[in-house]
């Protein structure tokens, strides 16, 4: 079992920045990707970043050059930079990571672009 708890979350401007974290516990060993996922009122979840262990990166074309995905191995814990943010980043955000043979998710935090 893996558990995810995301914070960071909140309400910027429009042109602002915000950092979420991801700090993962239990049998984290087993843990080789992780990944951010957003979710806006009425679409569906979308993966937004994903680093592996070796870090390894890939972002959604929607936020590349605005935000950075990092990871701390040693503490188990991955961020989400956002930088340079619009309306439309406006979402959940949800931290994943699949450990066969299932996806474990955090419980989402709120962001909410607005001025």
């Amino acid at each position: 079992q893996v558990h995810l708890v995301e914070s960071g979350g909140g309400l910027v401007q429009p042109g602002g920045s915000l950092r979420l974290s991801c700090a993962a516990s239990g049998r984290t060993f087993n843990i080789y990707v992780m990944g951010w996922y957003r979710q806006a009122p009425g679409k569906e979840r979308e993966r937004v970043a994903a680093i592996t262990r070796s870090n390894n990166t890939n972002y959604a074309d929607s936020v590349k050059g605005r935000f950075t995905i990092s990871r701390d191995n040693a503490k188990n814990t991955v961020y989400l930079q956002m930088n340079s943010l619009k309306p439309e980043d406006t979402a959940v955000y949800y931290c994943n990571t699949h450990i066969p043979p299932r996806d474990y998710w955090g419980q989402g935090t709120q962001v909410t672009v607005s001025s």
